[in-house]
């Protein structure tokens, strides 16, 4: 890209407490804490300028710093990790903020970039990311969020229920990594809960209901979110396919 290519900066939001998985940014994955294994990954960005941890717990500060990385500690009563990563966007000076999600240790730089580079257009005010899957009995399975977009890429809507109704070889499964034009992440984050973000339990609907769009980045790269500890048995064995080819 051209060297007047607006930058980014990449912030991960990190809490200790989890229903499901207390204290799961500091469990070990092949020797490191897995905070440091996303850091890691998002570090491979060519187009992030600098990564930054959000987090309200000392214990979390303190491994970022102990392995080199840069933390800043937010207020604890942010209700989601959006309103983490907008207060400590207030603090950095790129126009572009990409959200990196704690829980993906398996966080490639290329993935990044594609957001990056989808925000050079300022008229996109948020983009997000998308794989092709032909496993059409995961459209049933609510933790696989699904979205449908238009003939430009587009979200027309992302649900827990299947859509399309009935895939004939395909469906789009969103990935939950978000970058946002730093302006407008400033202004989303102070927006209300809205009615389908409520039903749905997916807060990017309240970009749609809103009005705003979504531009939609397909990717090839695989990611493992950890939602509960049986998970880390599966990133470490693609970690371990991935370093031995």
């Amino acid at each position: 890209m051209s060297l007047d290519v607006k930058r980014a900066a990449g912030i991960i939001p990190a809490r200790f407490e989890s229903t499901r998985f207390p204290g799961k940014p500091l469990h070990p994955i092949l020797g490191k804490p897995m905070i440091q294994r996303v850091y890691e990954g998002a570090r491979t960005a060519r187009l992030l300028s600098r990564v930054i941890v959000a987090t309200d717990d000392a214990r979390i500060f303190a491994a970022v710093e102990s392995f080199g990385g840069e933390a800043v500690m937010t207020s604890s009563h942010h209700p989601s990790g959006t309103e983490r990563v907008a207060e400590a966007a207030l603090g950095v000076e790129e126009p572009i903020v990409v959200n990196i999600q704690g829980d993906e240790p398996l966080i490639e730089g290329g993935l990044i970039d594609g957001l990056v580079e989808a925000l050079q257009d300022e008229s996109v005010p948020m983009a997000s990311v998308m794989v092709r899957t032909s496993e059409l009995n995961l459209i049933h399975d609510r933790n696989v969020v699904k979205v449908v977009v238009d003939k430009n890429g587009f979200a027309l809507y992302f649900s827990r229920a299947p859509i399309p109704y009935d895939p004939a070889a395909h469906f789009l499964r969103h990935i939950g990594i978000y970058g946002y034009q730093k302006s407008f992440l400033n202004g989303f984050a102070s927006l209300g809960p809205t009615r389908l973000e409520q039903d749905e339990k997916l807060e990017q609907l309240r970009v749609l209901e809103n009005g705003y769009r979504i531009k939609m980045v397909e990717t090839a790269y695989a990611t493992l979110s950890v939602d509960v500890p049986g998970d880390i048995i599966k990133v470490e064995a693609a970690l371990r396919k991935r370093m031995h080819g």
